[in-house]
């Protein structure tokens, strides 16, 4: 067993690492996904794609992402074994997961036209349906264009359930070996297949990619080029888990190991509460697809979803990456002390992260929108509906990250059932706040319905590691979350006021004009709220501080 108090390396170490190849891989991403609406905007071919990701693609993010269950579930328990000991573990584990996965990836590809159904029911919908409905003809036929190009792209997607597994695994062998780098920056072959794969549709086709007849072809590139980078990134794990003594891909059936039983005790129950998180999505586009032009607002969520997530993924890999480990060997009770002062680590750094970002956001969502996206297909109506969806999402950055520091943190106390029961009376919540909000607010309800389900979900996980942990001082953390929360309202009221200075004086037309405001104002809100946490004297703030002055200093 290893010891508590063990690390092969420091946090700041580990964070630094997973920064920096979070960050590669997070550019890519944006990239790839400014290279999808410059070719398809708000259409069919990205509309439908959205659709058809929702089984087999976020299976890759629930299964295969960093911080997922499988991820973690691997994390928590060899992370407290010698090295030795952990290729019979992984290759046990990895044989039973991928003797359940590939009957799953068999089922998806026969049922895909059910499946897809289930996942977007409007799409379905008869002309007389959308006459009843005033839905004119011209989005009646987007919407059956739509869903003929997702079904197509499910089928094409489905082996990623497969591949999601032995990702997730991988990830979490090499995290819990020390190894940072590779599962942080493999992300980033997704986003250059797809890369490579527009660059070849746009070369063959030239100015007719845009037009609709070709919208079929550009779904099903979109959807190979997704298969093609899942199976890079696990094909670039198998040779360093080999060097490194974890484990081949060959079929082991230790299944009655201590430490085999041990994971799926963790994994089972976390990849349950984890997918009621996806059930969630599939709730979301489920009322989505009775919105009118349904693949616009799909596809205004996946635009916005990509803004937020690129910080967010940033720093939720640089929080939650190091200190998993840690929530694990602090786990018995004679640690709890140094296990509340961890926890309290990850909420304050969340807040001191996501709060002034949020904030910023929230007022620089249409020049965001414009100047990330606004280029070729992509029209000033599709700017403002992704625009008004980032909003809504940028209300929900801190709960949602923070809520994930709290699941890390049952994780790391072994104990799975927690998360997944809140998972699993959240699902109706969500369902409930969709339905209430999705008439009035259109896309952005939806997304603010989840806002509402995490901020419930981190509240109950808050109460009962209080009860759990003998005593947490939630007061306490509880007025410090709020004075921050106080700073970034100002840093958004500066960056504003900036903003719309400079539109009176420089207009607001044209990409170097919108890039300039955009950065003077983002600049100006963020050193407002850094002068105002400095004063706070928040240990996360000072050491953060120090060690900025520090590296200027020897520079």
């Amino acid at each position: 067993m290893a010891e508590p108090n063990k690390t092969t390396r420091t946090l700041a170490g580990i964070a630094g690492i997973v920064a920096i190849a979070t960050l590669v891989s997070k550019v890519f991403g944006l990239v790839r996904q400014q290279a999808i609406a410059a070719a398809f905007g708000a259409g069919p071919a990205f509309g439908a794609y959205n659709f058809a990701y929702v089984i087999p693609g976020f299976l890759l993010i629930l299964l295969g992402g960093i911080n997922g269950p499988f991820h973690s579930a691997m994390v928590s328990v060899l992370a407290k074994r010698r090295k030795a000991d952990i290729a019979p573990i992984v290759e046990t584990i990895t044989t039973l997961v991928v003797s359940i996965l590939l009957v799953v990836m068999v089922l998806l590809i026969v049922f895909a036209e059910p499946l897809m159904r289930l996942v977007g029911p409007g799409l379905f919908i008869t002309e007389a349906q959308a006459q009843a409905r005033n839905i004119s003809p011209d989005v009646f036929a987007i919407t059956q264009q739509t869903r003929d190009i997702a079904i197509d792209q499910f089928r094409i997607m489905a082996p990623m359930a497969v591949l999601a597994g032995l990702i997730g695994i991988g990830f979490g062998v090499l995290n819990a070996a020390d190894s940072y780098w590779l599962p942080s920056i493999s992300p980033l072959l997704s986003s250059v297949t797809v890369l490579l794969g527009l660059a070849g549709l746009a070369i063959a086709l030239g100015p007719d990619l845009t037009l609709p007849e070709n919208a079929a072809l550009g779904g099903a590139v979109l959807a190979w080029t997704t298969l093609a980078g899942a199976v890079l990134q696990w094909l670039v794990q198998l040779p360093v888990q080999a060097r490194m003594g974890l484990g081949a891909f060959r079929p082991r059936f230790d299944f009655n190991s201590p430490a085999v039983k041990e994971v799926l005790g963790i994994m089972g129950p976390a990849t349950f509460s984890s997918g009621m998180l996806q059930i969630n999505v599939w709730t979301d586009l489920f009322f989505i697809s009775f919105i009118p032009n349904a693949a616009a607002a799909a596809s205004a969520l996946a635009y916005a979803g990509l803004l937020v997530q690129t910080p967010l993924g940033i720093l939720s890999n640089v929080i939650l990456v190091p200190l998993m480990p840690v929530f694990s060997r602090l786990a018995a009770p004679e640690h709890w002390p140094e296990l509340k002062g961890r926890i309290r680590q990850g909420l304050m750094t969340t807040a001191i992260a996501m709060l002034p970002i949020s904030a910023l956001m929230i007022v620089l969502a249409l020049p965001i929108a414009r100047v990330v996206y606004e280029r070729f297909a992509f029209s000033p109506e599709d700017s403002q509906l992704t625009a008004s969806v980032l909003v809504a999402y940028a209300i929900g950055m801190y709960v949602f990250l923070g809520r994930d520091v709290l699941v890390r943190v049952f994780y790391g106390l072994g104990d799975a059932r927690t998360p997944f029961t809140i998972s699993l009376v959240n699902i109706g919540l969500n369902a409930l706040f969709d339905a209430v909000l999705v008439g009035p607010l259109g896309a952005p309800g939806i997304v603010l319905a989840t806002v509402a389900v995490n901020a419930i979900s981190m509240v109950t996980m808050l109460v009962v590691l209080h009860k759990r942990l003998q005593g947490l001082p939630l007061r306490q953390w509880g007025g410090q979350t709020v004075t921050l929360a106080v700073g970034a309202a100002i840093a958004g009221g500066i960056a504003l006021v900036v903003l719309q200075t400079m539109e009176r004086l420089l207009g607001n037309e044209g990409f170097f004009i919108l890039l300039l405001q955009l950065c003077v104002a983002g600049v100006a809100g963020m050193a407002g709220f850094v002068l105002f946490a400095s004063r706070l004297r928040l240990p996360e703030v000072e050491v953060l501080s120090d060690r900025l002055r520090q590296k200027f200093l020897k520079r």
